[in-house]
Formats: C-alpha cells, sequence, structure tokens
C-alpha cells in the first residue's frame, strides 16, 4: 500500500502541464491552458489544463483528474504503475510495504536502472548500425517499409560478429550486459572456457517498449535463412513476455482514434499495418495471449480484434486467446476474431487485396459468443446426445470463467438451443456464478438526495481548497447533520478525506479519492474544475460564514421546537435563553464583520 500523504505530497511537487504537455500539445489560454482531447476526436480545443488546480477537464467527452488519472487513462498505466512512473520523474522514491530493508529496495533500483540505461543505448546503437547496412535497409525496402515508419519503431541492425557491442559498452564484461539479456556467456550454459558474446547478431532489430516508451527487450528478424527466424530477448526484470505487447506504445493514439485494437502474431505485420494505414495494430510477444496483454488493451479502447492466420497453428493461438479473454469480457467490451486465408498474413494480404479489403475482413471479424460456440462444437456431431453433451464439455471452463453478465446469459442461451437443453439446467449443471445481491442500508430512501444549500456550498469550498477543512469542527458537522442528514454524510466524507491528506493536499489530490464523475461527487468535480480560479482567502471567509450560517439555522430550529412545546418546564427556559444568547453572539459577529469591510 502507498501512503495516501505521499500521493498528496507527490501530485503536489508534480506540475501537470508538464505532464500533460509531453503528450498534447498545450497553448495559454487565460490563466489555464488548452489543446486537441487526447480522449475523443474532435476539431476545436475542449480538452483544458489548470496549473492552479492540477487538474485536466474536456468539456467535450468529460474527461477529467489529476495527473496520475492522465497517465493510467492516456498510456494505459496502472494506477500503482502511474505513481511509480511520476515519483520517479520527480526523484522521488516511492514508500512501498514490501518488507525490504531500504539498502535492499535501493540496490533493486539501481539495478533497474542500469538495466534500463543498457537498453537505451544498446537501441541507440542498433539504429546507428542500421544506417551503415545496406543489406538490412534493403531488406526493409523490399518489405515495403519506408524510413519514417522505421524511424518511428526505432528499427536497428544487429551487425555480423559476436562482440560488436563492446564499440558501444567499454566495460563490455558488466553485468548489466548478461543481466539485460544483450550478451550470452557461455560458461554459464554449457560450461568450460569462459565466452561473453552478442545474442543478436546479424538481424533486423524491433525494440520492444513498455508503456512509457522505454525500451525493455528486443526481438530480432534474420534476413534469409536461420534458425530461429525471431529471435527475442530473455525474460528479465525489465521484460516479461506474457506482460508486454508489441508496438503498444507508438499505437495508444491511433486505437483512441480507430476505435479498436488490432492484435497480430508478429513484429513485422505491426510495423507493415502501420505503413499501410493500420497503425492501431499490437502484438504478442512470440508466446500464448494472456489476460494480463488482454487487460492492457482494454484499458486503451472498448474493442479489441484479433488477426490469426487460417490454418491450425492460428486456430489454436486464436482459442488461447479465447480463454484469457473469458474472465474480462463484460456487456460493455467486444472481442471479435479475424481469420484470414491460410496463404496470407496481414502483411501480405494488405498488399496484395488492398487496404479497403483487409478493412472490410475487420469489420466482419467474428463474434467472442459465435468463435466461443464454434470451437466447443467443432467435430462434435450435434444430433447425437453424446456430440451435444461433449459439446456442453468443452464450453464449461469457459461459461464458468466469466462474470455474471448480460453476454454470459446469451451465450448460455445459445449453447442451450444449440445442444438441446434450457438455458436454467446449463446454469444448474455448470454451476455458475449469480449476480451478487446488492443489499440496501436505508430502504428508506431508493437514491440519495443530492446536497442543497449550504451544505453543497461548504463542500464546494473544501474540494477547490482542502486545507479549509481545518475549519469544520465537530460542532459543524453536527448542525449539518442536524439540518441536512443526506448532505451531511457526504460532506463529513469529504472533510475525513481532505483531513487525512494534510495540509498539503490540493484539489487533484482530494479528487482523486472520491467517487468519480459517476458517483456522488462527480457533479461537484466537474463543477469545480471548470470554473475560474478564486484567491483562498476569500474561499476561507466564505467558508466560516456558511458554516456560521449553518449554526444559526440550527440554534433556529432548536428554538421553535422549544417555542412550540410552550416553554413547560424550567429545563425548557434555560435552554430557549442559552439558545438566545448564543444566536446573539453569532450575529454580533456578522455585524462587526460588515463593520471592517
Amino acid at each position: 500500500m502507498i501512503p495516501q500523504s505521499f500521493i498528496a505530497d507527490l501530485i503536489a511537487r508534480v506540475d501537470i502541464v508538464d505532464v500533460v504537455s509531453r503528450y498534447v500539445q498545450l497553448k495559454k489560454g487565460g490563466a489555464n491552458f488548452m489543446g486537441l482531447c487526447p480522449f475523443h476526436n474532435e476539431k476545436s480545443p475542449s480538452f483544458t489544463v489548470s496549473p492552479t488546480k492540477q487538474f485536466y477537464h474536456c468539456f467535450g467527452c468529460g474527461a477529467h483528474g489529476n495527473a496520475i488519472g492522465f497517465l493510467m487513462e492516456y498510456s494505459g498505466q496502472g494506477y500503482v504503475e502511474a505513481i511509480k512512473d511520476l515519483a520517479q520523474s520527480h526523484g522521488m522514491i516511492v514508500p512501498e510495504d514490501d518488507h525490504l530493508p531500504p539498502m535492499q529496495r535501493a540496490e533493486m533500483q539501481a539495478k533497474s536502472l542500469a538495466l534500463s540505461e543498457a537498453m537505451t543505448r544498446a537501441s541507440d546503437y542498433y539504429r546507428r548500425s542500421l544506417r551503415t547496412a545496406p543489406q538490412a535497409i534493403a531488406y526493409l525496402q523490399g518489405r515495403g517499409l519506408s524510413g519514417e515508419i522505421a524511424a518511428k519503431f526505432g528499427l536497428g541492425y544487429a551487425p555480423d560478429g559476436w562482440d560488436n557491442l563492446r564499440q558501444e559498452f567499454p566495460a563490455y564484461e558488466d553485468n548489466a550486459l548478461t543481466e539485460s539479456g544483450l550478451v550470452i556467456d557461455k560458461d554459464a550454459e554449457e560450461g568450460g572456457k569462459h565466452k561473453r558474446y552478442d545474442r543478436f547478431r546479424d538481424r533486423v532489430m524491433f525494440p520492444i517498449k513498455n508503456t512509457k516508451g522505454q525500451v525493455i527487450g528486443f526481438g530480432g528478424r534474420v534476413m534469409g535463412v536461420g534458425e530461429p527466424k525471431y529471435l527475442n530477448s530473455p525474460e528479465t526484470p525489465l521484460f516479461q513476455k506474457g506482460h508486454e505487447l508489441y508496438g503498444l506504445f507508438e499505437a495508444r493514439q491511433a486505437i483512441r482514434e480507430a476505435g479498436y485494437a488490432l492484435v497480430t502474431e508478429g513484429y513485422m505485420d505491426v510495423v507493415a499495418l502501420a505503413q499501410m494505414g493500420f497503425p492501431q495494430s499490437v502484438a504478442t510477444l512470440g508466446t500464448a495471449c494472456t489476460p494480463m496483454h488482454v487487460q492492457k488493451l482494454l484499458r486503451q479502447t472498448d474493442q479489441v480484434i484479433f488477426s490469426f492466420d487460417g490454418d491450425s497453428a492460428g486456430r489454436r493461438a486464436a482459442r488461447r486467446a479465447l480463454d484469457a479473454c473469458m474472465p474480462l469480457v463484460n456487456d460493455t467490451k467486444t472481442i471479435k476474431f479475424l481469420f484470414l486465408p491460410t496463404e496470407h498474413d496481414p502483411d501480405s494480404f494488405v498488399r496484395e487485396l488492398g487496404a479497403d479489403a483487409f478493412a472490410q475482413a475487420i469489420n466482419d471479424a467474428m463474434p467472442l459468443s459465435q468463435f466461443l460456440l464454434n470451437i466447443v462444437s467443432l467435430d462434435h456431431d450435434l444430433s447425437t446426445p453424446e456430440g451435444r453433451a461433449r459439446t456442453q464439455f468443452e464450453a464449461k471452463s469457459a461459461l464458468q470463467s466469466m462474470e455474471p453478465s448480460s453476454l454470459r446469459l446469451q451465450i448460455v442461451r445459445s449453447l442451450a438451443q444449440l445442444t438441446r437443453t434450457t438455458p436454467m439446467e446449463i446454469e444448474t449443471m455448470f454451476e455458475l456464478k449469480q449476480p451478487v445481491a446488492r443489499v440496501r442500508a436505508a430502504p428508506a430512501r431508493s437514491k440519495r438526495s443530492a446536497p442543497m444549500g449550504l451544505e453543497r456550498q461548504m463542500m464546494r469550498l473544501i474540494l477547490a481548497h482542502p486545507p479549509l477543512a481545518e475549519l469544520m469542527d465537530d460542532s459543524a458537522l453536527s448542525a449539518a447533520q442536524a439540518m441536512a442528514p443526506d448532505g451531511a454524510e457526504m460532506l463529513r466524507q469529504l472533510v475525513n478525506a481532505a483531513q487525512s491528506l494534510g495540509p498539503q493536499a490540493q484539489f487533484a489530490s482530494l479528487s482523486q479519492h472520491l467517487p468519480g464523475i459517476n458517483g456522488d461527487f462527480g457533479e461537484l468535480i466537474v463543477e469545480i474544475a471548470a470554473q475560474n480560479e478564486i484567491d483562498v482567502e476569500l474561499h476561507r471567509e466564505e467558508l466560516i460564514g456558511a458554516i456560521r450560517n449553518l449554526k444559526i439555522q440550527e440554534i433556529k430550529a432548536e428554538q421553535a421546537k422549544l417555542a412550540n412545546s410552550g416553554l413547560q418546564n424550567e429545563s425548557d427556559k434555560l435552554r430557549y435563553y442559552e439558545l438566545k444568547r448564543h444566536l446573539d453572539e453569532l450575529n454580533r459577529q456578522i455585524i462587526d464583520e460588515i463593520a471592517l469591510r
């Protein structure tokens, strides 16, 4: 767990304008910066970044958040990954409860930095080598690649020879070179006399980048006859094949614009398709598609289309991709499968039949539901009880891995029709998880009323300037509870969150920890994001006045209640006059403040 105080401090140090401007061209417009929204297509700028609030907001699509949220949304990073990225760029070490001693944690960070620097230097060396390698240039041109595309993907060339990397790394014996997979120690593999040599030799090099654009591995392809045709970096602390996708860093914006991600089988497919007008393509790294791959893609888009060769190997790869998708698919995510003719891969298909034909093939791709039913019924005679039973058996694990959803219900109904059973019989036999019943905590009201009046004014002020929450003492919260229970619940939640972040809290850090655009605070967050900046001292005076007015309302309400009872006993009379004295004191404060203005 990362302490909330650290996250608040990080957001306070980060300049969101610097973060966003790495990816979006911004122009000054008044107190804020404006640009074209990176999360939807638009021609007129509706995307605004506030340096004072440390917050971004799009008036077109509603996207909003702080620097952490922007990195998550734009690059597909996870929450912790985005925090670590920001912290690293600002020289901050993320405190984590990983039970490692500080010295050991520092050593691990230093090692990771050394590996990252080695990969970056190697990538630069391979790119420079390509410029003086006519055979590699001729190979890439023969595949129809332009210099622009080669530069976009950082393609390079590893020269023939055993230790060419020594030119770039005078300390060729450095452990970082072996740990990053750039070189191989023979004695570590075969024993005998020590010999260190380059892993990649006489190959076109495809650098593999993470979502931050850092080189974490390589794929090397032979240009003629040779095995293996593709040679990949080994697993390292930087590079896990089951987690990374080739081309995702380069494809992010294109994926958003196209509305889908196209998953292919190889590096060359990705680069060639980008050349031919399909830059929304990515590829798995010589391994089967994993749930982590699918999860990364679904952070970028709601639709993923897998493209496979039509041969048996392609079908097997598609089945593994299907299994990876089942736990993650739901009613808002679309997964499709595109099978090309056996004589084609995406590259050859586009070159022979054209981009329009490939676009049509993508449009006609098979939905996940249909592919699942085709797979489970393949080679089974559905006219016999045995064939139908086998089909159900094949479908069981896939359906059990799905979360309850309308899509699962539709698949169950289709399977029931295919196998001459009922949906209820399949759900019972498969013991499918059922939707969790929602328990109402307060049945008297179906939906909490939106805060009104003073409590909304107080929330707006505290959200805009979280340190003002220090003014909210127990008496103020009690007054809010007495006068507006629904609004008081939200107000107390907001005050507790602001106070827990400490005096350095900002609007950006506080909004990070509140229910977002679709939650209770969504409307307020958008309202504060859109308003002009107001001096904190004016807000302080306004909040003090609102707290006093709330207490006045509470006093008057209690006085009216006592008066209506007729003040029958002495204790009621004493309480009534005590309240009157308190009310007079508050009214004098108002008069004094007016006199001082």
